[in-house]
């Protein structure tokens, strides 16, 4: 799976110090959640570099074969469940890494960059970081769950058992069941995983007081 156009960036400040690559949901692209940067309240300093990727088109079963972009195939969907295509969420981990691997190659070290997504970039999210074989910064989940814990039984990595993971659901999320979001808490939580956990009461969304949230916990980490 190639990207198929530049990621979309975002500076805080001149040298960035920090950065995250965030991955956004289902038939969107890079461009979704730009307008939340100056909402995260971060000052000037350290500065972050935030990168946008946006996902390659495809067919996605669950939706009629309609092409959009997507990090992967969804074969079935339902409020409690997912039928995934393993094979596509590890050609976009391969993407992921690449923009990891440039992000080295621009002077961020691995241990001072992010993986952020929501919905099934929250899914890649968590299945690229918890098994780089590189100590990364740290995970923000939203409106997500984990695609395939086989996946992660198949190659967890040691680097990353102590991750910090912030983690948020919307509580009326008819998309993404709040059921699969517990469900990752609970499997990571039971793994011996650090997980920052946040529900509010939005449906599949982002809302201003989570992005806050976020902020504060980027803020916590980027000491």
């Amino acid at each position: 799976m190639e990207i198929d156009m530049p990621p979309l960036e975002v500076e805080t400040a001149a040298n960035p110090e920090y950065a995250v690559i965030w991955l956004h949901g289902l038939g969107a692209d890079g461009s979704d959640f730009v307008p939340v940067v100056p909402e995260l309240g971060l000052a000037a300093s350290p500065a972050v570099r935030f990168i946008f990727p946006h996902a390659p088109y495809i067919a996605v079963s669950c939706n009629g074969g309609y092409v959009m972009r997507a990090w992967y195939d969804i074969i079935s969907l339902d409020s409690t469940s997912r039928r995934i295509d393993e094979a596509g969420i590890l050609t976009s981990r391969e993407a992921v890494r690449r923009l990891i691997d440039r992000e080295k190659s621009r002077g961020i070290p691995v241990d001072r960059l992010f993986l952020a997504g929501f919905s099934q970039g929250g899914a890649v999210a968590y299945t690229t970081a918890l098994t780089h074989p590189e100590k990364l910064a740290g995970i923000i989940a939203l409106s997500t769950y984990i695609p395939s814990p086989a996946l992660l039984d198949e190659d967890s990595a040691g680097a990353n058992r102590n991750i910090p993971i912030f983690a948020a659901h919307g509580t009326a999320d008819d998309v993404v069941s709040p059921s699969l979001g517990l469900a990752a808490r609970d499997l990571l939580i039971e793994r011996g995983y650090g997980l920052e956990w946040h529900e509010y009461p939005m449906p599949h969304s982002v809302c201003l007081e989570e992005v806050w949230a976020i902020g504060r916990w980027l803020v916590r980490h980027m000491q």
